[in-house]
Formats: C-alpha cells, structure tokens, sequence
C-alpha cells in the first residue's frame, strides 16, 4: 500500500493554507460576490475574507451569523489532489475491489473528487469572522483560515465548540513534520493554548528499554532530529509530562474519556474509533496538526461523524460465529467491507455482561475497532446492546437500504487466510513478540504477565525464547509495579519488556524488516507492518518456544 507516502502528505497538507499560502492561491483569491475584500499589498494572509454585514438593532454580536459568498468549483491545486480519498479500497466477496473508497467524511464514495467539495463555503459567526480578519492576533486568522479551508472542502456548514479534552497524535518529530512543528512554535511563543490540557500519542522510540543498542539509537537520532522541538511544542501548549504519553487517552490511567455527546477533535485512528464508538464523543478522523489547530481554536467544522446523520449505519455487521470470535480478524474484516462508512455490529452483546463496558473488557472494543481503522477507515462503529448510540437509538441507526454483511465461522477462516507472510526469510524463527497496539490495558498487562509465566513454569522455564514488548502507557507499568509486585518481578525475568513507545513507528522504521521476525496479537500491528498475527494462545507457545507452530 502507498499509505505511508500518503500519510506524510496529508500530515502537512492541513497547514499548508498558512504556510505556503500561495498553493491554495487560486481557491481563495476569486471569490465572487459582495463583501469581498481586496488582496492589500504585503498582507500575509493570502485569503479573500469575508466582510461582516453592520448588526441590526438588537441583535447581539455573539450569536450573529455571516454568510460566505458563493463560489464557483476552482481548480485543485496539486497538494489538495488527494485530500478527499487514501488508498483503501473496500473488497467483495471474490477478493477484488468494490470502487468504494475512503473520503474521510464517514462516508465512502466511489470516485470522490474534491473538485465538487470546492464550492462549499461556512457561515461564521461575528466573533469567527473577527478572528478570521485578525482581530486576536496573526496566529490566530492563520489558524481560523486553515479551518475555514478545511471546513469548506469537507462540506461543514458551521464550526462548533469543543469539550472535553483534545488527543494529538503529532509525535513524531521527523523532518517531514518541520512545518508543522514551526508553526505550532509560532502558536506558542505568541502565548496561545489548547482550550483544556490535551493527551498526545506515545513517542515513536524508547531507546532506555527498547532501543538501547548503537544500531537503533543511530535511526532514532538521524530519524527523529526534531523530537526535542515537538515535545517542547506540547509542554508550551497544554500536554502533561511523557507519563502520560499513549495512543490508549481513555484508559483510566490516563484519563481522557469525555462525556457522551461532547464535540472534540481528536486524531490517532484508534482513539477516534474507540471514543466515538465506546464512549459516544463526537469527533472526526482528523490528521496530526489539525488536531492541535483546533484544540488552540476550541473549535472544529461540524461534518461527518460529528452530525447525527454522519453517525448512521450503512451496514449490519451479524455476528455468527460458533464461539467466541477473533476480535482483531473481525475488525479486519469489517474494515476491509465497510472502509469507512459506520457499521452496526449484531451478535457481541453476549461478551459484555449487562452491556457493560468495564476495565476488563474494554480490550476487545480496542482490539476490534483498531482493526477495523486501519483495515479500512472506520471512525466509528455500533455494537447492539453495548455502545451508547446502539443502546439510545437501536436499530433506528440503520439508514434505509442498509447492506448485511455476515461474519461467521468460514468468513473468519478466510480472512485469516489472507494474512501473508511479509517476512523476507519466511522460514526463520521468530525474534520478538509484540503485544499492545493499541496500548495494553493494566487488565491485559496482568493477563499476559500470568499466561506467560505460568507457561513458562509449566515447560520448566524461567525465560521466554524471545523478547515479549508489552507496550503500555508509564501509568500502568508503575501500577502493575505497585499492585502485582511479585508477577512484575517474574514478568522481568521473564524477559517481559514494558515500554511506553508506539511499538507499530518501531516496526515501521528503517530496516526493521530484515532484522526483526516479529509476532503479535494486534491485528493493527499486523495490517501495518510486516509483523505476523497469531490468536493468544498460539502466541503463548511461540513466545515460550521461539518456534513457529506447524502449518504457520
């Protein structure tokens, strides 16, 4: 898939407006109609804005209402050309594509072009528009104007306020990030925010447990030259210490878990999909640096997943699986039919006693929703009985003319079939374990420490064949340190490695491939890197023997 070459351009292309405004030059310069305003020599902003009509008598300034001018489709310009859809392709029954691709509006199209997303144009209230025309600072109309932007070509028709708290997932401090960490830097020397303290994405490397060695320090070093100057952009702009770094924000540990119902603007695919589906907030899938453009704003454009008609479901997911089912080939599968549009999910009620989501059962949400984001692009998904919208609204939520698609015991079968080998020595024995991602909860930090060493004291043995990663947020390490001191000691000499780094940035970096043969449970992992998926209790005897099982 072309998905990292994608990624990197959509990453910078939120922010581009402001940076290089002269890429978005022929959207915004001919804007037809009354009230706009002419392009003053040396403005920095690029922009035509729009001239706030006089306010009537009695009417108050705060809920005024100022109405774009309508526009003409302009010409795309070269960096927006791939704005609307990535590379993921929804996939029939026979293996091949259906036309359906993401568009990142919880919609999937067929054919989306973002020449007919051109037209569109935001009413403002008095108090936007005063921002826009840079009453609170330059910082500040540069933000707005990357919203307004960004709202248009994804057809909102307003910017609502946000709650809670934001989660980014800028972590990354490459080169490819610079123009984005530059511009935050401006953001934060002028003395600008986030509207609450915000949770960020753990950081792509952990060179005290992980890599510790000459050869990875060397890729983190020339990899990540601008780590630094993006975790001192975070301090500055509202984000607690690394301790809370993970892509996990809802765990209790870490504590983002807005209400129901509460707009926010988070990115990380994972924790919009488990905090749209599982908590019930109301965000869309937004790229690294939108999110922190509207955490500083406090607003975002209302479109998408954040409608109640963006949050209706397309599909009816029935679950008819004999026994418990694989929650990360489920995702996958759900992913790879539905790619972005919302699915309703029948048939896992019967897993969560009560319909309750609890701490020690939450995993397989993660578990199956993370599939389902990076199989396809599914921002949010409804469980029968489980998920706040399924239980206020049931089946209500199913558009009229909805598909089924059904998931049974030879619909697992084959989508497991369909996880290759991406080892280049497909014969070699495995190197690593890697378990958590998204980042394990403390319930599954003690469940894997118990499976492994009780098999491990069952085959006589202290140590585990390979090194077994259990990604997890510092939080949870030094709880299970507290709480299970003596399965954490065992866990150690076990050669349990707990670490606080996103463990799929380490699977993706330079050469990890041809020096690492790695297992996992996380079918995230897997559809991300060239790590291979193996259900918990293959992976036990792996992890104890460091032999593949026959037929693998």
């Amino acid at each position: 898939m072309k998905r990292r070459a994608f990624v990197e351009t959509a990453v910078v292309a939120c922010g581009v407006t402001a940076i290089l405004p002269s890429c978005a030059k022929e959207q915004t310069e001919k804007v037809p109609g009354e009230g706009a305003i002419p392009q003053e020599s040396g403005q920095a902003l690029e922009t035509k804005q729009v001239q706030a009509p006089e306010s009537q008598p009695g009417q108050g300034t705060e809920s005024k209402q100022v109405q774009a001018p309508e526009s003409q489709p302009g010409q795309v310009p070269d960096f927006a050309s791939e704005m609307l859809h990535s590379d993921m392709d929804g996939i029939g029954p026979d293996g091949k594509p259906t036309g359906q691709r993401a568009t990142f509006t919880g919609a999937s199209k067929a054919d989306a072009k973002p020449e007919e997303s051109a037209q569109n144009q935001m009413v403002l209230t008095q108090e936007e528009q005063d921002i826009l025309d840079g009453k609170q600072g330059e910082e500040k109309a540069k933000l707005m104007k990357i919203l307004v932007v960004f709202g248009n070509t994804f057809g909102a028709k307003k910017l609502g306020d946000l709650g809670g708290a934001p989660h980014s997932n800028m972590f990354i401090g490459a080169p490819y990030m610079k123009s984005l960490i530059d511009m935050l830097d401006q953001c934060a020397k002028a003395g600008l925010k986030s509207y609450a303290p915000y949770t960020v994405n753990p950081r792509p490397y952990d060179v005290y447990n992980v890599q510790n060695n000459p050869k990875d320090m060397e890729l983190v070093y020339e990899g990540y030259p601008l780590q630094k100057d993006l975790d001192w952009v975070h301090v500055r702009l509202g984000a607690p210490d690394l301790n809370y770094r993970s892509c996990a924000c809802y765990l209790d540990e870490v504590g983002n878990a807005p209400e129901p119902g509460t707009y926010v603007a988070w990115a990380e695919s994972s924790a919009v999909n488990y905090g749209n589906s599982a908590l019930g907030i109301r965000t869309n899938r937004n790229g690294a640096g939108m999110d922190l453009i509207c955490a500083i704003m406090g607003k975002a454009p209302i479109f998408g997943l954040m409608t109640d008609e963006g949050r209706r479901a397309k599909w009816l997911v029935d679950v008819k699986t004999t026994k418990e089912p694989d929650w990360g080939v489920l995702g996958t599968a759900i992913g790879r039919k539905v790619v972005e549009d919302v699915p309703y999910v029948a048939g896992l009620d019967k897993y969560f006693e009560g319909g309750k989501l609890t701490a020690d059962n939450l995993h397989l949400l993660k578990a199956m929703g993370s599939a389902t984001a990076s199989s396809g692009a599914v921002g949010l998904y409804h469980v029968e009985g489980v998920t706040p919208d399924a239980k206020e609204k049931g089946r209500e939520l199913l558009v009229e003319g909805y598909q089924t698609y059904v998931y049974d015991d030879a619909e697992q079968q084959r989508i497991v079939a369909t996880f290759e080998n991406l080892w280049p020595d497909k014969e070699g024995d495995p190197t690593a374990a890697f378990i958590g991602c998204p980042h394990n909860t403390y319930y599954e930090m003690v469940k894997w420490g118990r499976l492994v060493t009780e098999a491990l004291d069952e085959a006589g043995k202290e140590e585990a064949a390979i090194p077994v990663y259990m990604f997890c947020v510092n939080k949870i390490r030094d709880r299970l340190a507290e709480e299970e001191t003596e399965l954490a000691g065992k866990m150690k000499r076990a050669g349990m490695v707990a670490t606080n780094m996103c463990g799929v940035t380490w699977a993706g970096s330079k050469g990890f491939s041809e020096r690492v043969r790695g297992v996992t449970n996380s079918a995230k992992t897997r559809n991300y890197s060239s790590i291979r998926y193996f259900p918990d209790e293959i992976l036990v005897k792996i992890i104890v023997t460091g032999k593949m099982p026959q037929g693998a």
